[in-house]
């Protein structure tokens, strides 16, 4: 015998079918949101140095990432910068003479690092689907409030070149290709010692703080398309049920 399904069970069934479709399509959409160029700093406290990691995707089928040059502020230039090692990528920090001279802690600075610059060996270039991260420690940050904008050239080894130096918005659409960046805050009472409450999470072995901004959006996703997912099977399981019946 032939059962045919109730408007109610079928509403049930397109319902969760729907459900199903949002929870991929937010979990496609976190994944997105994170195919940039971003930097995530372990400190943002004005008067402190902090470790800021650069997450670089390799966003291209068929190409790989070979090289990435990050510019440093002038306007508010670094006194200093060093560089963790990565294996398989050589690193040099560029130093050139200032547009202007700047004050810094009373200090006049004319000179500064201006750039840093990866270059990869064959063998640990950036493949499709990969990602590499490179940390370097900064400082000293400026006054709270500035945003430290750190453009990034990413070179692929078709020839390609990505600018990732489009300016924030100001209308709350995100830019095509936008400049990692950061806003410092304001020094923590023990900021005088080099401490400070953002710099109390566990360091990783390399002495960087663990970034969660990016990979907190993606478990998110994870766990929405995951819910998404069970509930359209859920809705398939009943559907054959019925029909069955």
């Amino acid at each position: 015998m032939t059962h045919t399904t109730t408007p109610t069970r079928h509403r049930l069934a397109t319902t969760t079918a729907a459900a199903a479709a949002t929870g991929a399509l937010m979990l496609l959409g976190a994944g997105m949101a994170s195919a940039h160029v971003t930097v995530s700093p372990n400190k943002t406290a004005e008067g402190t140095y902090a470790h800021a990691t650069f997450s670089v995707p390799n966003e291209s089928d068929s190409a790989k990432t070979d090289k990435l040059t990050v510019q440093l502020p002038e306007k508010t230039p670094f006194t200093s910068v060093s560089v963790q090692p990565v294996e398989g990528w050589t690193v040099k920090v560029n130093q050139g003479k200032l547009t202007q001279p700047v004050e810094v802690h009373g200090t006049t600075v004319t000179e500064a690092a201006t750039s840093i610059t990866w270059t990869a060996d064959r063998a640990h270039q950036i493949g499709p689907d990969e990602f590499q991260t490179f940390t370097v420690s900064l400082g000293t940050l400026p006054a709270a409030g500035t945003e430290v904008v750190l453009p990034a050239t990413q070179h692929y080894t078709d020839g390609s070149v990505v600018k990732w130096d489009d300016p924030a918005t100001t209308d709350g659409q995100e830019a095509e290709h936008p400049a990692p960046a950061f806003t410092t805050t304001a020094a923590a009472a023990d900021d005088a010692h080099g401490g400070s409450a953002a710099s109390s999470a566990p360091a990783d072995e390399a002495g960087a703080a663990p970034s969660t901004s990016d990979d907190g959006v993606g478990v998110a996703g994870l766990w929405i398309g995951v819910v998404g997912l069970l509930v359209g099977a859920f809705a398939l399981v009943r559907t054959f049920g019925t029909r069955k019946n």
